[in-house]
């Protein structure tokens, strides 16, 4: 089926049994992002609330809430757009078999965009204080725009086939921004937007931004996939779509002629304001920081607009379904531009960046006894590639040591990786480097280190279940367990600095090293609670990752230094508990979690689902 707007695809989803209403009055402050939590972890179905207080709009949200409403959406599009992708990647496979392509023409067409005179969304207009102000959770900085799609032109090469489509939040309310006339935006790091925000920064010049909400719902995937060099965010929107991606102009501004919401406004490039914090998909709150903010010059939207949102947070949540279908469909294009790799796999338990696993090909003096070579060219080539560059801790392995390894499989690529790499010569750090802006183990904003852990060869160990006979550990040091084997979990005391811990591990790094038996054991976690750590392989994955910085949390048991290469000759020790410096867990209010408990009860509109 063929969207033109939102309520175009909640009417589809209602009539065949993937969405359900609220029609009790609903608080836009933490109360729908309660409602919207409860439902995604029941794997229930979208949700449209009909009345929002403080605002004439409807909503609806968890649209993408799971693999199979996902692709229900996309059902007539999604199989033609992974060829048009696949083609891209090997244009070769065309000669191949060409009637398997047979469809390629019509989402070639469509991704083009068409320019119109007027969109419906240009019917009516309103204000951003208007729009519903969703705030998800208690100590957010005001009210974001939660599927917002930024986009952007370079004013150097403009045009809207070379323009920028992307997903980067968007504040509506708090801190220092004006009701109705200005409102704030946030970018990572390495996104193209911030390329067109330094351009204008150097000419002296306002960025105009138009922000897009809703529409068809291929045009908010297409703000958060990542493409190949030559194909556009609005094209790839169209394909998606099954219909060519409509615009207008006016004012200057480039307007999504669908969309169910159009924000336009200019940022003045040389000033800031203070954006944040937000509850964000890492679990923790992206803190308050400078950021450039919009001037708001028009909001239009179409008669029966729909505001669409997401919740994020501690994964899994309905961004990681984005996250799934963008792998499946962007994977082929990799092994295509880094020869070599075979697959890699962003660890959504792990938050994505934290953790990238890849598996390449060790074919580099094979007469030789094997060892990761090739490996570390391949790894350097993906630390430099798009959005593979962000990851903080990257493990690769060579294929031909297991065929069948499955890259998805994650505590199987662990227990692989773990049973054949050797710390004194298998960890490659990169120092005072950039990191993700949403990770706050580093130093400072962007700034933190990098690992690369590369394993290959036959398998030099078996994996332990249990300690050793005997140990008892170190003073500090309590509570042992086991995450998989091989991984101990080791609670410690709260952390106070980065002084004490080095004392502390340094101890029990020492009482390891006078044994001969810890061979087993390659990786130690040092954690606040062993119990929940290890309690799930996601906690592991999430503990370990988001709270550990490589290069000042790894230690090493018989440490050493020698050219400049950091190894050890005994088990790896990261320092996984949370620092002063961590931004704030995200925590749920008490008091709103249990009034949502009337809508699932006998009567409510979520009786049975929550």
């Amino acid at each position: 089926m063929t969207y033109k707007s939102t309520y175009d695809c909640v009417l589809d989803l209602e009539r065949n049994g993937h969405l359900v209403r609220v029609h009790e009055e609903v608080d836009p402050y933490l109360e729908m992002a309660e409602i919207h939590r409860r439902v995604y972890r029941a794997g229930g179905p979208a949700v449209y609330y009909e009345k929002v207080k403080g605002s004439p709009f409807p909503a609806v949200s968890n649209l993408y809430g799971t693999v199979e409403r996902a692709r229900f959406i996309f059902r007539h599009t999604l199989e033609r757009v992974k060829k048009l992708v696949r083609l891209k990647a090997s244009p070769g496979s065309f000669l191949k078999n060409p009637w398997s392509c047979a469809d390629i023409p019509q989402a070639a067409w469509n991704a083009l965009p068409k320019k119109v005179r007027r969109g419906a969304v240009m019917e009516c207009r309103t204000s951003t204080d208007q729009l519903p102000q969703i705030q998800c959770w208690p100590r957010d900085g005001g009210a974001f725009v939660l599927l917002p799609q930024v986009y952007t032109e370079d004013q150097e090469n403009p045009g809207i086939l070379h323009s920028n489509l992307g997903m980067y939040r968007v504040q509506l309310s708090g801190n220092q921004y004006e009701a109705g006339r200005t409102v704030g935006l946030h970018y990572q790091i390495r996104r193209d937007i911030g390329i067109h925000h330094a351009k204008a920064l150097s000419r002296g010049e306002p960025l105009k931004v138009s922000i897009f909400i809703g529409g068809p719902p291929a045009h908010s995937f297409a703000a958060v996939m990542y493409l190949p060099e030559g194909l556009s965010e609005v094209a790839f929107a169209g394909a998606l779509a099954g219909r060519r991606f409509r615009y207008a102009e006016c004012g200057g501004y480039k307007i999504a002629a669908e969309a169910d919401f159009c924000i336009t406004g200019y940022v003045d490039p040389s000033k800031t304001l203070p954006e944040g914090p937000f509850g964000d998909h890492f679990g923790y709150y992206s803190l308050e920081h400078e950021f450039p903010f919009l001037h708001v010059e028009s909001v239009y939207h179409r008669k029966n607009a729909v505001w669409p949102f997401t919740v994020v947070g501690r994964p899994p949540q309905e961004d990681s379904v984005f996250g799934k279908l963008i792998q499946e469909i962007a994977g082929p294009m990799i092994p295509r531009e880094i020869p070599g790799v075979k697959a890699v796999h962003a660890v959504d338990a792990s938050c994505v960046h934290p953790l990238l696993l890849a598996i390449g090909s060790e074919r580099y003096w094979p007469h030789q006894e094997r060892k990761p070579q090739e490996l570390l060219s391949l790894a350097n080539s993906l630390l430099g590639y798009g959005p593979c560059a962000l990851a903080k801790y990257l493990m690769i392995v060579a294929g031909e040591d297991d065929p069948d390894l499955d890259i998805h499989k994650v505590d199987q690529f662990f227990r692989h990786l773990l049973e054949r790499v050797d710390w004194s010569c298998d960890l490659h750090f990169h120092t005072r480097t950039t990191v993700d802006t949403l990770d706050y183990t580093g130093t400072a904003i962007n700034e933190g280190s990098k690992v690369v852990m590369a394993a290959a060869g036959p398998k030099r160990r078996d994996l332990a279940k249990k300690l050793p006979e005997g140990f008892s550990g170190a003073e500090g040091f309590s509570y042992p367990r086991f995450a998989m084997p091989g991984v101990l979990i080791i609670e410690g005391e709260p952390f106070t600095s980065y002084d004490n811990a080095a004392a502390q591990i340094d101890m029990l790094t020492q009482s390891i090293a006078r044994r001969k038996d810890f061979d087993g054991i390659p990786l130690i976690l040092v954690v606040d609670d062993s119990e929940f750590t290890s309690r799930r392989f996601d906690n592991f994955l999430w503990v370990t990752f988001t709270r550990s910085d490589p290069a000042r949390d790894i230690y090493g048991t018989e440490s050493f230094t020698e050219h400049k290469h950091w190894g050890c000759r005994g088990p790896l020790v990261v320092d996984a508990r949370i620092k002063p410096h961590h931004a704030p867990l995200l925590v749920e209010d008490a008091a709103v979690t249990k009034h949502v408990d009337r809508l699932g009860v006998s009567g409510g509109s979520l009786h049975g689902i929550i």
